[in-house]
Formats: structure tokens, C-alpha cells, sequence
């Protein structure tokens, strides 16, 4: 080996040996290049400077993904950049965005939604997670022990109706819970938020509190970790969670446009620090979860359901979502749902223009020098590294009996009709239109947790045989059109001729030709 590798060899050993023992290591930012052999010590071995030469106030709640700000590692390692971090508490979304925007504060970590509700005088340069589970929707089993899918919770509100009677719906406000509360009311048929009394409550434990109360009349909760484990393991029932449309929360770190014009290089040691750190709880996870125990004041089985809940960018990902449009994809999905719910007026015209990754660039080539170097021994932390652990997996295997028999979720809401030509299972060019939007609607859903059955129906219109042959031909068709345009969920095609016609509607009339999108739980 020549003299011109050692200092390569030398920095190959000080990272791996970093990683191996869980240390925290990072770059001087004094190095000219980050092969220059200048090493800094580990936080926590007496290296951090106190005296700060920048001091930067970031504006968050107690959600635990934002743990690592309020850590005292990430405020030393932060602090060897002669960078202050003050980390407030301010629940209120909206006063949140007015102090970024009003200069009483630098940054502000929030989510993706709430960026697009608020809209801060900033522009997210980061982004720290997005939720795999961490939130669901919990159907009460105590007081309503029947209620096992929306379907089934659409019947108890007319039940309710014709009693003069309401449901509740609990969730927290301002927050992911909320969000998921929107996602329902936009996306599946039949459910609305107008039909139920929303109770805003200003935490999870709240809302699980008040679903468990007998003299509450409850319905539905949204909830967060650890509640959502504690759910399941009471025998409620949690019909959808972030892990089915893992896309659904993202959480991401915004600056002032004051801080961005005055101090770029600060957001950019910010990042490195930051991003350091989750390279190191990426290897060992453990460390992660002692922090975000310690954090909440939760036991480590608590703390152990939180982090599974959660998926961390790394700033690899993050690049890859600000540079390959999944970022701008995001925002126009979100930007949809809050839209249609009257959240928002309209979906952002220039999603770029939202976020920036100017500040992201050292960050990202410090992670992906890592993934370089330790690639060749350990491919899986590599891909970890990467982010290519919170890609979507492929589909399970499962048998159209299974899929048939699985749980229900609910029924897409189909935005315009799955149209036919008459007596044929070929489909009009508005049913294409509709099923091109339709696409888009179950690419939000997850393949691994979420299969789709098209329930083709027709109304009392010639004979059984003819009807039923119809209505198998045309859900055949949608399920073709479907799989042509990319969809990897598990999907299977029914007839049901004109064996189940709309409730209150005459069996000959043409609206009872249709065909239900019904998502329902797999594996």
C-alpha cells in the first residue's frame, strides 16, 4: 500500500471503530476536505466548548422524534460547531409559525401538514421522520364491541341518527392525530367528521382516556405511542395506522428566511450535527431508545413501541426526497387532503419553492461517505444508512381467499364514476379519467399492510347469470387497469351481479351499477 492511502486507512478505521462502539463521532469543522485526517473528539470526553459563539432558538413540542434537539449529546456535539441551541416547547401550531415568522425564533420543527396549514416565513431544510405506525385510529371495543372496520361504524351513525343520538370522535388537535382524523373524512366513502362530535383534546393520553371512559360516548379515538400498543393489547381495534399510509405524516425542520439570509453556515452545522447523530442511533438503535425513554419519562417498553412507530431520514434520504420530486409529491398529496377537508385553499402551485437542500450538502456527503466505507462489511447498515429501510416492500403473499377474508378497512371515496358502456365491461373514457385518480388514491396506502378488493355490483337489469357475469367482467377490468398503471397491492376482482343493492334505492335503477374500491388489512 502506498503512503498516499494511510490517511483514507486512518479515517476508515476512526469511523468504523465509532461505529462499532456507539460513539459519536464527526468531522472538526475546521477540515478542508473530509479526508483531511482532522478528527474531533467524541461529545461527552470533556472536548465541548461551552461558549457558544452563535445562539439559535428552535421552537417544537414533546413529540419524541424530536428528542434528539433536547438532548445534552446533540447540544455538545452542536456546540464544538461554537453553535446554541435553545429548544422551546410552543404547542399552539399556529403561534409556532408567527415567532418563526415574527423573529422570535430561528427554527421550528412541525409537520409536513401543519408547514402547509401555518405557512411560516421559512422553508423546510430538513427532514427528521415520518411515522410507520406511531399513530392510528382506534375503534372502541369496550362500549361498541362490534365496531371492527368504518363500514361498520357508518352503520352505527345512522343507527345513532335515527335515535337522535351522536358519536364522538377524540383526537388531539394541531396534531398528526388530527391529520389521520382528515384522512378519513377525505378518503373513504361514506365517513364524515360532520357526523360526529369532535372532541379536541390537547394529548393522546387524553383521547385514550376518554375512549376507555363508559360514560363517554366514543366511538373512534386517534392515538399516538405508547397508547396505540396499550390499544391493541386491551383488544381494541386499530383500523388504520401511519404504517398503512406511511407517507401520510412527515416531520421536518424549518428555518426563518431571516436566519437563511443571515446565517447560512449556522443551518448547515446544525444539519451536520444533527444528522450525525441519527447516523449513530441508525447503528444502535438502543441508544436511541435509552434517549427517548429518558426524554419522555417512559418505561423501556414504552419507549421501544414509540421508536418502532418511527422512521428516521437520514440526510442521504432526505437529499433523495429534495432532488427526485418525492418531496414535491408529498406536498401535493398532503396540500390535497387539507384542501378537499377546507384546511387550505388550494394546493401549492410551486411545491419546490417550499424547502431547500442548499443547507443539506455537507450532511449528506458525510453520510454518504460512511455508507461507502462500510458497504463492502456491512451492506445492511449501508442500506440502513441510505434510507433504504423505510422503502415500501413488496407485497405479501396472500390467496384472493385471504384477501377476501380479511378485515375490512373501508371503501375508497371514488372522486367521479368507474363508468361503463352499457350492457359492457368496457370502460367509457370518464371511467378511465376516474380510475387514473384513483391510482394515485391507494399509491397512499401501504402494499404490505393494505390489499384492495373491487366489488363490481350491477342493478336488476336482464338475468342473474348475465348480471353476475357482468358485474365479474367489469371488476376484472378495473383490476387490469390497475395493475397496468403500476399498483403492487394485492388486489382481487368480485362480482356481485345484482345481489346487493343501495339501501332506499329501487333494485332496477342504474345507480346501483357501481363498482366499491374496498381496502382491507393484510398481514
Amino acid at each position: 500500500m502506498s503512503k498516499s492511502n494511510y490517511p483514507a486507512l486512518a479515517l476508515t478505521l476512526v469511523i468504523t471503530t465509532g461505529l462499532l462502539g456507539g460513539g459519536f463521532w464527526y468531522l472538526r469543522k475546521t477540515a478542508p476536505g473530509l479526508f483531511s485526517g482532522s478528527i474531533s473528539q467524541p461529545s461527552g470526553t470533556g472536548s465541548t466548548n461551552p461558549n457558544t459563539s452563535t445562539q439559535l432558538t428552535l421552537l417544537g413540542d414533546t413529540f419524541s422524534g424530536y428528542s434528539t434537539f433536547r438532548s445534552d449529546e446533540f447540544q455538545a456535539a452542536l456546540a464544538e460547531f461554537g453553535v446554541g441551541l435553545k429548544y422551546e416547547d410552543e404547542f399552539d401550531q399556529a403561534q409556532r409559525a408567527a415567532k418563526l415568522s415574527q423573529g422570535a425564533a430561528d427554527l421550528m420543527v412541525t409537520t409536513l401538514d401543519q408547514f402547509l396549514q401555518q405557512q411560516p416565513q421559512g422553508k423546510i431544510v430538513g427532514l427528521i421522520d415520518r411515522t410507520v405506525g406511531a399513530d392510528a385510529v382506534v375503534l372502541n371495543t369496550k362500549k361498541y364491541p362490534n365496531l371492527k372496520s368504518l363500514q361498520d361504524v357508518t352503520q352505527l351513525v345512522q343507527q345513532a341518527r335515527a335515535q337522535g343520538q351522536s358519536l364522538s370522535i377524540a383526537y388531539a388537535g394541531d396534531t398528526p392525530s388530527e391529520y389521520l382524523a382528515l384522512v378519513l373524512d377525505t378518503k373513504f366513502e361514506a365517513f364524515k367528521l360532520s357526523d360526529f362530535e369532535q372532541l379536541r383534546v390537547a394529548d393522546a393520553s387524553e383521547a385514550w382516556s376518554q375512549m376507555q371512559d363508559p360514560n363517554q360516548n366514543v366511538a373512534i379515538a386517534v392515538l399516538w405511542e405508547p397508547f396505540v400498543t396499550q390499544a391493541r393489547q386491551q383488544g381494541y381495534t386499530v383500523v388504520l395506522s401511519s404504517n398503512d399510509a406511511p407517507n401520510s405524516i412527515v416531520d421536518v425542520i424549518v428555518a426563518s428566511d431571516r436566519l437563511m439570509q443571515s446565517k447560512p453556515d449556522q443551518i448547515t452545522e446544525l444539519l451536520e450535527a444533527y444528522y450525525r447523530r441519527i447516523d449513530v442511533n441508525i447503528r444502535d438503535a438502543s441508544q436511541l431508545q435509552t434517549q427517548i425513554a429518558k426524554d419522555g419519562g417512559l418505561s423501556p417498553a414504552d419507549a421501544g413501541a414509540v421508536l418502532q412507530g418511527i422512521a428516521f431520514f437520514t440526510a442521504a434520504e432526505t437529499q433523495r426526497w429534495m432532488t427526485d420530486d418525492t418531496l414535491q409529491r408529498r406536498v401535493g398529496a398532503i396540500a390535497a387532503v387539507l384542501v378537499l377537508s377546507g384546511r387550505l385553499n388550494q394546493v401549492p402551485q410551486n411545491p419546490d419553492a417550499l424547502f431547500t437542500n442548499q443547507f443539506l450538502t455537507k450532511a449528506a456527503a458525510n453520510t454518504q461517505t460512511l455508507i461507502d466505507l462500510v458497504r463492502a462489511d456491512n451492506p445492511s447498515l449501508a442500506d440502513k444508512l441510505a434510507g433504504n429501510k423505510t422503502q415500501t416492500a413488496a407485497a405479501p403473499q396472500v390467496t384472493a381467499s385471504q384477501v377476501q377474508a380479511a378485515p375490512n378497512i373501508g371503501n375508497l371515496q371514488v372522486q367521479g364514476k368507474v363508468d361503463f358502456a352499457t350492457g359492457s365491461a368496457q370502460l367509457t373514457s370518464v371511467g378511465q379519467q376516474t380510475l387514473e385518480g384513483l391510482v394515485k388514491e391507494i399509491q397512499e396506502f401501504n402494499p404490505q399492510t393494505v390489499a384492495v378488493r373491487v366489488i363490481g355490483h350491477t342493478s336488476r337489469t336482464g338475468s342473474a347469470g348475465f348480471n353476475q357475469t357482468l358485474s365479474q367482467q367489469r371488476a376484472q377490468v378495473v383490476l387490469n387497469f390497475l395493475r397496468g398503471k403500476g399498483i403492487q397491492h394485492n388486489i382481487v376482482a368480485e362480482g356481485k351481479g345484482f345481489s346487493s343493492p343501495l339501501p332506499g334505492i329501487a333494485p332496477t335503477d342504474a345507480k346501483n351499477q357501481r363498482t366499491e374500491i374496498r381496502l382491507v388489512r393484510v398481514n
